[in-house]
């Protein structure tokens, strides 16, 4: 009978979360459902569905949060009754499926069980832009969350820059108070004129305010730079630019996600016509060569998505673990690794167009 009542709890969760969110099996809380923008020529709002966006209302999310703090006690309490003694683990969880092999496919209980496996400390706020949501009502959330769970340690969520130009830092200050520790950032590029040919609707300019007002109120910076998205044309004005913006910035994590064309995008419709030209992995990864050359960052740069540049055989040629390289005392063996790529032939790289089965233009 518990079981079949942990079948009967649940709570909303988003498509997306960043790679080291989920990695740490952090707790997915939905606040915002898609993304406000959906108009950047890269993404043009596929991962969710280009369906509109909405702020929750805040007694949804709090009853999602009051779902997740049910279903955590029954899981105890059933953990307790099958002789596990309150714990979580691999064990239990095979038993639990034995017994109701539906919580197999319950997305909200796999993601809060395998939370609170892996200590119950992080949690992720979805979906792509959560500071959106007006300050008290994220404050409210936030110390609900705290008071049901005083264990989390670090909580997360995405944000535009564009969002963050407009919040003033007290809020943020306060958001910091309550627990939001780090922020997600897409800064794809540096550079004015592949900003506004991806239609990213935001500066350079305002990418730098975001940033350092996100830094100045106390919080985690994690920046995502797009190699490839000036395409050759754009190539080094767009890793050059992309340098002096991370520089004025100096975020804790630079992420790279190598631009892949996606279907049913305007850049994809581009790539098929010819006029948007991919960066080989050679030209890959020499304008990564020479974003990193001139970072003057002292915080992580790292590689950890498939996107990046690997080897045929599937072997990547960077670290793909979530700190990434520390800056600047492993700049110097970033580079050399690149070097020591760049000395091999084309025919040894896996080409991005087999990734999501392109032609080879």
């Amino acid at each position: 009978m518990l079981v079949e009542k942990l079948g009967g709890l649940s709570f909303e969760i988003g498509p997306i979360r960043p790679p080291s969110e989920g990695g740490s099996r952090s707790l997915l809380l939905r606040v915002t459902r898609n993304c406000p923008w959906r108009l950047c020529a890269f993404c043009y709002g596929i991962p969710y569905r280009r369906q509109k966006f909405q702020l929750r209302p805040v007694g949804e999310v709090i009853g999602d949060l009051d779902q997740a703090k049910a279903m955590a006690d029954l899981l105890k309490e059933v953990s307790l009754k099958l002789g596990y003694g309150g714990e979580t683990g691999e064990s239990l969880l095979k038993t639990l499926l034995k017994l109701d092999p539906t919580l197999n496919h319950h997305e909200s209980f796999l993601n809060l069980f395998n939370w609170l496996t892996s200590g119950g400390k992080t949690v992720f706020l979805q979906d792509a832009d959560s500071l959106i949501t007006p300050t008290q009502t994220l404050a409210e959330i936030l110390r609900h969350l705290k008071a049901l769970f005083p264990q989390v340690e670090r909580i997360t969520s995405y944000a535009r820059a564009k969002t963050l130009t407009v919040k003033p830092l007290e809020d943020l200050k306060l958001l910091r108070s309550l627990g939001l520790s780090r922020l997600h950032v897409g800064l794809e590029s540096g550079d004015d004129e592949v900003l506004k040919r991806v239609n990213k609707g935001v500066t350079a300019r305002e990418h730098v305010e975001a940033g350092r007002k996100v830094i100045e109120a106390g919080m985690e910076l994690s920046l995502y730079v797009m190699p490839g998205l000036g395409s050759v044309t754009l190539s080094r004005q767009h890793a050059e630019n992309t340098a002096k913006v991370l520089n004025r910035i100096n975020p804790h994590f630079v992420r790279v996600r190598t631009f892949l064309p996606l279907p049913r995008t305007p850049l994809f419709d581009e790539y098929k016509k010819g006029s948007f030209k991919l960066l080989s992995p050679r030209q890959c990864l020499s304008e990564i060569r020479l974003m990193v050359e001139k970072l003057e960052i002292t915080g992580r740069i790292c590689f950890d998505h498939f996107v990046n540049p690997s080897l045929k055989n599937g072997f990547p040629i960077f670290r793909q673990n979530y700190d990434g390289y520390k800056l600047p005392e492993e700049k110097r063996l970033l580079l050399e690794t690149v070097d020591r790529a760049l000395e091999l032939e084309e025919s040894e790289f896996r080409w991005l167009e087999e990734l999501v089965g392109l032609p080879c233009l």
